[in-house]
């Protein structure tokens, strides 16, 4: 059990790595479709980069998992239609809310969950969560702040702020759904499809509705640089890491997981230290590295202090689906 613990502490760490190698992904395949497409909205552009590599992971799954598929359980269709509307409503609300707040802000609240996870489950409970989690989510709750450069001085609750939020809910209840002892039977496969398909299909929607034209949905086919980044995003950012996450998150528990998914940033930050000056090579755009700071290194230090102390003084019911 204890080495089961282990390997999905370290799956969930691979998981957030992957997701953070999507963050400079991201911002190069938006400069490529800028290029491609200047008439685009940020909406559309949103949707454009998101809806080809859930549809292709989709196409992905089906052939790897026709049969499975076939046998699907009623609580499965459940879990990937749940899964599938908190992520993409997270996103739809984090990317919004970049045009109205800054991305320092954006990045402390997003990971509000972490912090939001123990007060839910401490009045599920009826329990108060032990000290070494509240000094754990201190610590993430710090170094998250000194990670995203965030200005408590400069600080407003307007639209953006308020909609980051709103994301971080909807991502703390994706945590949730995989933590639920009910769908502790699903398959891993079956319930990733479902969930890559809706989300697909959703933003498939949400492109078409925002496109200057229909045919401008096609144009970026037209760029080597541009199918080449959704592919990345497709096999490593999406299959590697939702599947990781959908296997693994389960075998822990819900707050553990929390804390864990804080170190995507940490990885994002890591990441924007080399790959933007490659991907501008090979696509000719503009995109610099950032450069190593003391908030990186302090900011990842907390999140990872944090995590260690979580690890040699595991939460009450740790080995306990009820504490999920």
């Amino acid at each position: 059990m204890q080495t089961e613990h282990r390997q999905a502490i370290v799956g969930l760490l691979l998981a957030n790595l992957l997701w953070g190698v999507s963050f400079p992904l991201l911002k190069a395949l938006a400069f490529t479709q800028g290029h491609l497409l200047p008439e685009s909205g940020n909406w559309f552009i949103t949707a454009l980069s998101l809806a080809p590599r859930f549809l292709l992971a989709t196409v992905v799954l089906m052939v790897v998992a026709r049969r499975p598929l076939v046998r699907l359980t009623r609580r499965e269709w459940r879990q990937g239609g749940l899964l599938a509307v908190s992520c993409a409503a997270g996103m739809l609300l984090q990317v919004d809310c970049l045009q109205y707040t800054s991305a320092s802000v954006s990045a402390f609240l997003t990971q509000f969950y972490a912090i939001m996870i123990p007060v839910v489950l401490a009045r599920r409970h009826r329990r108060a969560p032990s000290w070494t989690v509240g000094g754990c989510v201190g610590l993430v709750a710090t170094g998250v702040a000194i990670l995203g450069r965030f200005d408590f001085n400069a600080f407003t609750m307007g639209r953006g702020e308020w909609e980051t939020l709103g994301s971080s809910v909807f991502f703390m209840g994706q945590i949730f759904v995989l933590g639920d002892p009910r769908y502790a039977g699903n398959r891993v496969l079956p319930v990733t499809t479902i969930m890559f398909g809706v989300i697909g299909i959703l933003f498939t929607g949400l492109a078409l509705a925002t496109a200057p034209r229909v045919a401008d949905c096609l144009v970026p086919l037209q760029s080597a640089s541009w199918v080449g980044f959704t592919l990345w995003l497709t096999v490593f950012s999406t299959l590697g890491a939702f599947l990781l996450m959908i296997k693994w998150q389960p075998k822990i528990t819900t707050t553990e997981a929390g804390l864990i998914y804080c170190f995507e940033p940490v990885f994002a930050s890591l990441m924007a230290l080399f790959l933007p000056a490659l991907f501008s090579r090979w696509a000719g755009l503009d995109y610099p590295n950032e450069t190593i700071s003391w908030q990186l290194l302090v900011g990842g230090g907390l999140i990872t202090l944090a995590n260690v102390l979580l690890q040699l003084k595991p939460p009450p019911g740790a080995k306990s689906a009820a504490s999920r």
